[in-house]
């Protein structure tokens, strides 16, 4: 049993007793001592966020880093344009909002939530203290923060060199591969993703991300309505997104 107190319009602090089964698998905490961990948890705040609420937004200040439980956050960028970008999606065990680990003071980006959610959240404060006295944290969250790395430098490559179709095949197999549920045979992503949502991310426009998607429901390889998509014939989108389809 837990209670939730208000924060702010955006946030609860949930205040309970938390499980350490729910955390010791993720990949941050690999490797632990109970003791350890209950030490690491003990100086992390449980914080709820509402639907469409932010978590933090661009230039604020970092004041916490977070690892997330549950639900899923949307991580938006605006450029010195003007125009708002998807990042990316945080996913249940990402951390997030390590602004500290990437040498600023501020957040690069807004992160709301996609669904209802729930986070862990540490003072940044904590950050160097933590990273020195646990060298077994230092390591997962670097080992974290150079996958997100890598994935940065795949999604350029992309930009760079492929067109939307594959761009777009990409993303959705991506989305598909991080938070799918397959169901009898096709894989839903299982958070509310629009149209917008991946032209921004392929940095394309939305009349574009139309039209492939629309052509690609006629021929049955997505299935979407209502903000959810549906990949039906995953291999079929996996030889638009090689190339090998034209």
């Amino acid at each position: 049993m837990f209670s939730i107190t208000p924060h702010s319009p955006s946030a609860f602090h949930v205040v309970f007793k938390l499980d350490k089964a729910l955390v010791s698998d993720l990949p941050l905490f690999a490797g632990f001592a109970s003791a350890d961990l209950d030490a690491i948890l003990a100086r992390a705040q449980a914080v709820h966020y509402r639907k469409g609420k932010p978590v933090f937004s661009q230039d604020e200040h970092a004041h916490s880093f977070f690892l997330l439980l549950h639900g899923r956050l949307r991580v938006t960028q605006v450029t010195p344009q003007g125009d708002q970008i998807v990042v990316r999606f945080v996913n249940p065990g990402d951390l997030f909002g390590i602004a500290l680990a990437i040498g600023r003071t501020t957040y690069p980006g807004t992160a709301t939530a996609a669904v209802d959610s729930l986070a862990l959240a540490w003072p940044s404060a904590v950050w160097p203290e933590l990273m020195a006295q646990y060298p077994a944290l230092a390591s997962n969250a670097m080992r974290m923060v150079g996958s997100r790395l890598q994935e940065a430098h795949q999604r350029v490559r992309e930009l760079s060199t492929e067109d939307v179709e594959r761009r777009l095949a990409h993303t959705l197999l991506k989305l598909a591969r991080d938070s799918g549920v397959e169901r009898e045979g096709r894989v839903e992503i299982d958070f509310p993703l629009s149209r917008q949502d991946l032209a921004e991310m392929t940095a394309t426009t939305l009349h574009t991300v139309s039209r492939i998607m629309s052509a690609w429901e006629a021929a049955d390889l997505v299935e979407s309505g209502r903000q959810r998509v549906t990949i039906c014939d995953e291999p079929r989108l996996q030889v638009i997104a090689s190339g090998a389809e034209e």
